[in-house]
């Protein structure tokens, strides 16, 4: 690598001895889920540590006498030595990737996402989507797998959220001081620090590149906060998720575009690229455009031979979540772009339209990222069939089952999920560190495991989330105002020993935050049953310009303040990842109820499986493929119901009822020696079935083996010979788009015989080449299509090929329609040609 990293800067003038070691320590997040240091920064500044868990911050605060003092003990000094060694160790030594594809052609897969969720002390994260951005960047660093992640480094991130006194949620914007972040500049082998420049209507904007250590691998960061730029320009990675269509387009421009020269900037030369959603779709133009520039290949060449090697990962389940532009705003900024590309603005727009004619349709950024990839997936099984009949528009006429979607289940990265208990349980069960790689052991580790050792997991793990929900209540009603008596009383709130419910997420009016409170007495029964007591944390927050979620938060307020529900119902405001750590280490039970489908995935109830909660969950997201008696319950029938009041309503009360009569009952029934057995083996078994399936290794492992290596190896043999690859595919295809108008379906005949039934049909090609296309016999519920065989060709002008195919009589002839698709070898169809013609 040409980039380089320099030496930190310690407090206060020159450093204590010891402090670069210190330092490679808090600069690698690797001790977001390796804890092994936690105690050295604690010893420094425990008040800060506890705030913050960041050891950045500490090193950047704590005196340099203190520094030094800590240095000179030989104890500690021994003790950082080890902890660096063994760092190296881990970051050099063969992983699972090295071991299972020692000759991979792999050498880089560039992670591109709106956001990462690594640790609180990098909060460039909103949700779900920088989640699982986060957790696979850390597994494939588990597992060696060779991934960089690019992302934008904000000025304030996404909103920090406050309740007011009166009960409404309050968004603020703290800066995100680089100095105190856990990154570097990234600079190259001169020592310069990298600066990407975008050209934006008028003037062109200057990127800052920063770099953040994750292990094995690296998250590089781009922001425009640079002295260079003009005002308006240094505010475009201000916020995540913030301002109107101009500022996010601008931010996608500086991700897409800038992100691919930035990797280059860098050293990197990846073979395949990974969009983590449309965000960052402008990136496949870029590889385009510098491949144009290397090969001198035209554009169509260009993208043919290099989607080969992207990937394109959608997390949205409704048309309306994917980033739109106005045409003409893409045009303001990218017009020039596309001269760069040998297009005209109409071209451009064209790759983000369902229909290229219509000049008034927005560009569409996940248009752009499924023209512009080799391979597209959902985050779940069921997401992956809603995904199929969203992007059906782009493959007219084709099956909805054939619009080329794939799957890929997500999976969260279980150790920065698992609390110490947790981990002390899965280590005695199925050795040291089971999270790395392929472990057999883990089903059969934790099926053998002590009843006791896992009710003693739930109840030490309850006490710690009781003691965080204390101090953290009686904090935020003390910073908001509240009088000495309410701060006090928050110090006793919840038992230690109750049942504790955990609803946590964004509040949007799909994902049903209030369920609960369609029947608020029955809830109030249920809470405050004094043989039975429920209790129940809540946290979440509804974006600044959606006012119906931010009304559903006050609703919930109010029904905390104005009933006796104060003692078993709180709501701890700024749901971020620490808060995160703490509810799904402790809660017993994790609510989730969103209407199906439209939960992509979901991620927050698969953190808590590693630490023995359980699930009660609408049959939607991972959920829909996870859910069995045995490991928990599920709300709803498996089916569609849109926005329907009435079926909201019934499954309030089916969520009531599966409470009352099953969840709260089974908690409570305790054996001869104190346990609720029944429990403790649904503990049990959720743990071994579903913990192994739904992490993050699992999924880094899939997407390993599912989609990059097959993505290099295509990517390889389309670039090879300066690109003759992807020349070939644009002129096959550039024939195909001249010759179809003119093919069409002669006669059809049909005979059966025994069990069979011999079909034949004329098919007219013109002078195309008959190996362009390929013939098929299809019936709907079929694995495959049939291909049909090339017979007699007649003879002269417009004569007809004759192709046959035989089916089972099982099904009536009338099942089978025989059809026309584009064949090329190595091209995916129908994503890269969605031509079809049937026979009617």
């Amino acid at each position: 690598m040409s980039a380089m990293t320099p030496k930190a800067a310690a407090p206060g003038g020159s450093p204590p001895e010891g402090f670069d070691a210190l330092a490679e320590l808090a600069l690698d997040l690797r001790w977001s889920w390796n804890h092994a240091a936690d105690h050295l920064w604690r010893d420094l500044d425990p008040a800060l540590w506890e705030l913050t868990h960041n050891p950045w911050v500490i090193l950047q605060t704590v005196s340099k006498e203190r520094l030094g003092r800590a240095l000179a003990q030989p104890a500690v000094r021994r003790e950082v030595d080890a902890l660096l060694e063994e760092k190296r160790r881990a970051a050099e030594g063969p992983a699972w990737f090295q071991q299972a594809h020692p000759r991979p052609g792999l050498g880089a897969v560039a992670y591109f996402s709106m956001e990462f969720m690594l640790s609180e002390a990098l909060p460039i994260y909103s949700g779900g989507l920088g989640n699982v951005a986060g957790d696979q960047l850390k597994a494939a660093s588990d597992l060696g797998v060779p991934v960089v992640g690019v992302g934008l480094l904000y000025q304030q991130g996404y909103f920090r959220q406050i309740i007011d006194r009166a009960g409404g949620q309050q968004a603020l914007y703290p800066y995100n001081d680089p100095g105190q972040l856990p990154i570097t500049p990234l600079r190259d082998a001169s020592g310069e620090w990298i600066r990407i420049e975008l050209k934006l209507p008028g003037y062109a904007a200057w990127l800052r590149a920063w770099q953040v250590r994750v292990g094995r691998v690296r998250l590089l960061l781009l922001d425009t906060n640079d002295a260079a730029n003009l005002p308006a320009h240094r505010g475009i990675t201000g916020e995540l998720y913030g301002g109107g269509p101009e500022l996010r387009l601008k931010q996608e421009l500086a991700l897409g575009l800038g992100g691919w020269r930035l990797l280059r900037a860098a050293g990197f030369r990846p073979e395949v690229c990974h969009l983590n959603e449309g965000h960052a779709a402008f990136a496949v133009l870029e590889r385009a455009r510098e491949f144009m520039a290397a090969t001198g290949q035209p554009f169509p060449a260009a993208l043919a031979a290099t989607r080969a090697g992207n990937l394109f990962t959608t997390h949205t389940a409704v048309p309306a979540g994917f980033d739109r532009f106005p045409p003409e705003m893409v045009e303001h900024y990218l017009g020039g772009y596309a001269r760069e590309l040998g297009l005209s603005a109409r071209d451009l727009l064209a790759l983000g339209r369902r229909n290229a004619d219509d000049a008034g349709e927005a560009f569409n950024m996940a248009y752009l990222a499924l023209r512009g990839s080799g391979a597209a997936n959902g985050v779940s099984r069921l997401h992956g069939q809603v995904s199929r009949r969203i992007f059906a528009p782009l493959f007219p006429r084709w099956p909805e089952a054939e619009v080329p979607v794939g799957h890929v289940t997500n999976g969260v990265h279980m150790p920065s999920w698992d609390s110490q208990a947790a981990d002390a349980v899965w280590t005695a069960a199925c050795g040291a560190r089971p999270w790395l790689g392929v472990n057999s052991r883990l089903e059969s580790g934790i099926t053998a495991a002590p009843a006791a050792a896992l009710w003693d997991l739930r109840t030490t793990n309850r006490k710690a989330l009781v003691g965080f929900v204390r101090d953290r209540l009686a904090r935020e009603l003390a910073l908001g105002g509240a009088a000495g008596d309410e701060v006090e009383s928050a110090r006793h709130v919840f038992d230690p020993n109750a049942l504790t419910l955990g609803f946590a997420r964004r509040f949007a009016t799909y994902k049903r935050p209030n369920l609960l409170l369609r029947d608020p007495g029955r809830l109030l029964r249920l809470l405050a049953d004094p043989e039975r007591p429920v209790q129940l944390v809540i946290a979440g927050k509804a974006h600044p310009a959606d006012e119906p979620g931010q009304e559903m938060i006050r609703e919930w307020i109010r029904f905390i303040r104005g009933t006796e529900a104060r003692a078993r119902v709180v709501f701890l405001a700024d749901y971020d990842m620490l808060l995160t750590e703490q509810l799904v280490q402790g809660v017993d039970v994790w609510l989730n109820t969103p209407r199906r489908p439209w939960e992509a995935s979901g991620t927050s109830g698969m953190k808590v499986l590693v630490n023995g909660g359980l699930n009660l969950s609408e049959l939607d997201g991972w959920w829909a493929e996870a859910d069995d008696p045995a490991v928990g319950w599920a709300v709803g029938d498996g089916n569609e119901h849109g926005e329907d009041a009435a079926w909201d309503a019934a499954e309030a009360d089916q969520l009531y009822r599966i409470l009352e009569r099953e969840v709260v009952p089974e908690f409570y029934a305790r054996d001869a020696a104190g346990l609720p057995a029944a429990w403790v083996e649904r503990v049990r078994a959720s743990m071994a079935r579903l913990t192994p399936r739904f992490s993050a290794a699992r999924t880094v492992q899939e997407y390993c083996e599912t989609y990059y290596l097959p993505a290099a190896r295509a990517y390889r043999e389309r670039a090879a010979e300066n690109g003759e690859g992807g020349s070939r595919i644009a002129r096959w295809r550039e024939g195909l788009d001249r010759h179809w108008p003119n093919f069409r379906f002669g006669k059809l005949s049909v005979r059966t015989a025994g069990s069979s039934h011999e079909f034949e049909v004329e098919v007219f090609l013109g002078d195309a080449d008959p190996a362009s296309v390929r013939v098929e016999l299809y019936a709907e519920g079929e694995a495959e299509p049939r291909e049909m065989s090339a017979g007699d060709h007649a003879t002269g002008p417009g004569g007809a090929t004759l192709y046959g195919a035989q089916a089972p009589a099982a099904r009536p002839a009338s099942d089978y329609t025989p059809r026309l698709v584009p064949r090329c070898s190595g091209v995916r169809v129908p994503l890269e040609a969605g031509h079809i013609l049937w026979q009617r």
